[in-house]
C-alpha cells in the first residue's frame, strides 16, 4: 500500500516474517532501516528494548515520529538517515531489520552488529530480491534464505544510487 512520498508499507505476513527472523527476546537493541509510515518500528517497538530507525524522506520521518509519538512509544528514536547506512552513532545492535532491496550484503551493516548479531535484508536486483536472514559470528557469518520478494530500492553507499 502506498504510504506517500513515492514509497510503500510491506504486506503484514512480510513484516510479521521478518520481525521473526529477528529472533527477538525483549532485551535488545534494534536497528530498522526505512522508517516509512513507523508500522514496523510500533512492532519492534513492543518485542526489544529499544529500537532506533531511520529514514531518508524528511516527511515520512516527521510523520513517523509523531505518530510514533502519540502512541506512546518511548523506547523509539526516528532519524532522518544519512547517505551510510545504519546509525552507526548508537551502534552496535542486537539485530537490524532492512525494509528495502540492498544489491549486496551491506559490510557497513554487519560491522553494527554485535556478534550473534541478526540482519534481515532482501538481497538481489531492484526489481526482484531475496529475503536474507545474516547471523554474525567471530569468524564470518550464516546466510539463510528466506523467501523470494520484492522492495523499493535501499539508496545510499553500499547500495543503490537514487534514480
Amino acid at each position: 500500500m502506498p504510504i506517500g512520498e513515492g514509497q510503500t508499507i510491506s504486506q503484514p505476513f512480510i513484516v510479521a516474517l521478518m520481525t521473526q527472523a529477528l529472533e527477538l527476546v525483549g532485551t535488545e537493541k534494534v536497528l530498522e532501516l526505512g522508517t516509512g509510515s513507523g508500522y514496523q518500528a510500533a512492532i519492534l517497538a513492543e518485542l526489544a528494548r529499544e529500537v532506533i530507525t531511520v529514514e531518508r524522506l524528511p516527511r515520512l520521518a516527521l510523520s513517523a515520529r509523531r505518530t510514533l509519538s502519540k502512541l506512546g512509544y518511548t523506547n523509539v528514536k526516528v532519524h532522518l538517515a544519512r547517505r551510510n547506512l545504519g546509525w552507526p552513532a548508537e551502534a552496535p545492535y542486537d539485530a537490524i531489520v532492512v525494509t528495502a532491496g540492498a544489491p549486496r550484503i551491506p559490510k557497513e551493516l554487519i560491522d553494527q552488529l554485535v556478534v550473534g548479531g541478526r540482519l534481515v535484508i532482501p538481497v538481489g536486483s531492484r526489481w526482484e530480491q531475496d529475503l536474507l536472514q545474516i547471523i554474525k559470528h567471530e569468524q564470518g557469518m550464516t546466510i539463510n534464505n528466506l523467501t523470494p520478494c520484492r522492495f523499493v530500492p535501499l539508496i545510499g553507499e553500499e547500495a543503490w544510487d537514487e534514480e
